[in-house]
């Protein structure tokens, strides 16, 4: 394969800036009376192998669902789609599900965008997949990079967006529909994008998913004030927060928080920011909305799309949907 055409290293001002957002994210969501924090920023060096850790947890049948899916029906997948296409990945870590989707396209001049905030996962990602594609990793959000991918479309070419692991329920329901309008947007018709999405299902067996008893899904949340710690200079006490997993019924989400085990007065240096929590008070850090099929199908016609196939894993209710632009 030829050289990638983007590097993965960042200058001191892109430092320095993403610093400075993400100081500024700090101060405005623990500003607010429920406090919260990006669920982006879980994702450090350490919180992605964290997250690595979670998907081989035996409660957290998802991710093995998403693979699933993509091994057992590539070949289906890929077989509707044109014969020229790229391949774009929103949130790809280090691909590693992907690859089945790459190796069904079968074409020795693929290239493969991978778009992810993590360099260490996009690093790992270009080195395990240079075999089966030409891999341009972008460390950027989510449309920044798609923008960016989009660019190097070739003439007659078509994109295939993924969207997998079921990311899409990270979104508020409204802010998620306005997401799927803005990538619609950065498409063409005939592009194509694949979503994976985790579906409602009992109640128990969502919420160890999120609250595993050996600890790694804790580990991974209190992270967020680690990295809060260590980046922000603040001085948070990671054994005075617990971690929480709720299932909001009304919302169909799973919700997860760290809460505050006494009272307590913490210092966000970088932030400019001097916080008291109260016992019980908690830091709401990620949403994972479940999803009903029908509910699916209506977010594509609302946003653009039409469904071009639908597959549901056996074992663990999930899906992924094959959506075309109209």
């Amino acid at each position: 394969m030829s050289t990638p055409a983007f590097g993965l290293s960042k200058t001191s001002f892109g430092r320095e800036a993403a610093l400075r957002e993400f100081a500024g994210d700090v101060r405005n969501g623990l500003a607010k009376p429920q406090k919260e924090l990006h669920s982006k920023y879980l994702y450090d060096e350490l919180g992605s192998s964290l997250f690595e850790a979670i998907t081989h947890l035996p409660e957290y049948g998802l991710t093995r669902a998403d693979e699933r899916l993509l091994r057992t029906h590539a070949a289906e997948i890929t077989g509707m789609l044109p014969s020229s296409v790229a391949v774009i990945e929103l949130g790809s870590g280090t691909g590693r599900k992907t690859r089945h989707i790459l190796e069904a396209i079968r074409d020795a001049e693929l290239r493969y965008f991978p778009i992810d905030v993590s360099v260490d996962a996009l690093a790992r990602c270009q080195r395990d997949l240079a075999d089966v594609a030409e891999v341009h990793p972008l460390e950027q959000s989510y449309l920044d990079g798609m923008a960016n991918a989009a660019a190097w479309r070739r003439p007659g070419e078509s994109l295939l967006v993924l969207f997998l692991g079921s990311t899409i329920g990270n979104f508020e329901r409204p802010c998620a529909v306005e997401f799927l309008r803005d990538l619609r947007r950065a498409l063409r018709p005939g592009d194509f994008l694949l979503l994976g999405a985790d579906l409602v299902k009992d109640r128990d067996a969502m919420l160890v998913a999120y609250d595993d008893p050996t600890g790694v899904t804790a580990a991974f949340n209190l992270n967020l004030l680690g990295r809060v710690n260590r980046e922000l200079s603040a001085n948070f006490d990671l054994r005075a927060f617990a971690h929480e997993a709720r299932w909001n019924e009304h919302e169909r989400r799973i919700e997860m928080h760290l809460r505050s085990r006494v009272r307590q007065n913490v210092l966000v240096a970088a932030a400019d920011l001097r916080l008291e929590f109260l016992p019980g008070e908690t830091i709401w850090t990620e949403s994972s909305h479940k999803f009903h099929l029908a509910e699916l199908a209506a977010m594509a016609e609302q946003c653009g799309f039409d469904v071009e196939g639908q597959w549901m894993d056996p074992e663990w209710p999930f899906a992924e949907s094959l959506w075309t632009v109209h």
